[in-house]
């Protein structure tokens, strides 16, 4: 029997009386959103101007990135702890959070005068979105992980680090309602870097943890 057939093989007595993937897999997520917004709720909280940053077009446009990086990493980490599922649909759909956020800094680029360029970049809370998005994310995380581990991923260490995309995206959404810096320039360089923090923890998680 080949190692794919017995996983699959042991991932079906295994889950004969089990909560159904799918529904497990959105549960766990709810869960991890819980902890993302205590632990956002209870650290930095949403920025005092909310309410007059939500009529602005930057503002929301945070919220749209990383809101479909969760969306595609959800999909995609679904299927890579399915046994036999297809995964090429889901992880083609990965491209769509970093062609927006592509498409946002080009426009920026246009609509900026290039001497504030630097400055939109670095903005003011550069550090403080490294710290707090895998701060957020960690417990969503372990949340992630955990569900591998009730799946039957073949690729632990690719699941392990979409699941770090997935809690990446989480965090970012939470974090968005905190920051001051709006511009994509800021968001493509200091999302990107402190996602990555967790894609890298994802999968390192996936190859310790995630194991048959």
């Amino acid at each position: 029997m080949r190692t794919e057939d017995l996983i699959k093989a042991l991932d079906a007595d295994a889950r004969s009386n089990a909560v159904p993937l799918r529904l497990a897999w959105w549960m766990a997520t709810a869960v991890a959103a819980v902890i993302a917004a205590v632990v956002f709720w209870f650290t930095i909280g949403p920025r005092s101007d909310i309410m007059i940053a939500m009529h602005t077009m930057r503002f929301l446009s945070k919220f749209v990135f990383t809101i479909v990086l969760a969306g595609t990493a959800f999909a995609l980490i679904h299927a890579l702890s399915t046994p036999g599922a297809s995964t090429g649909r889901a992880a083609a759909w990965m491209a769509a959070a970093p062609l927006l956020v592509i498409v946002a800094v080009v426009l920026e680029l246009f609509a900026v005068p290039e001497a504030q360029w630097g400055t939109r970049l670095v903005g003011s809370n550069m550090m403080i979105c490294m710290g707090f998005i895998p701060l957020i994310g960690i417990g969503p995380l372990a949340i992630f992980l955990w569900m591998l581990r009730y799946g039957a991923p073949t690729r632990p260490v690719l699941a392990g680090a979409v699941a770090g995309l997935l809690a990446g995206g989480l965090a970012a959404t939470f974090y968005a309602a905190h920051c001051f810096d709006d511009s994509p320039l800021f968001v493509a360089t200091w999302y990107t870097v402190a996602i990555i923090i967790l894609t890298a923890l994802g999968a390192l998680g996936g190859r310790l943890f995630v194991r048959w």
